[in-house]
């Protein structure tokens, strides 16, 4: 290792607008199961399985039909 390293030309991480931030969120035990399941059939982390349906529903502007009773 050097004992001083220079940073004067470096850049801004160009992928860091790309990370993923972490939150809570609260499923019920079913849909957990679900792609906990689906994450066993892929190969594919059962949390990314989740973050990509989100991702797609928001993409395409997919919208629940919610009618409260």
């Amino acid at each position: 290792m050097r004992d001083e390293y220079d940073f004067s030309n470096a850049r801004k991480n160009p992928y860091a607008a790309q990370l993923k931030k972490s939150v809570t969120i609260r499923l019920d035990e079913d849909s957990i199961a679900y792609f906990k399941a689906m994450s066993e059939e892929t190969g594919i982390p059962y949390q990314s399985l989740i973050n990509l349906y989100l991702r797609d529903c928001a993409s395409s502007g997919r919208k629940l039909d919610l009618a409260w009773k």
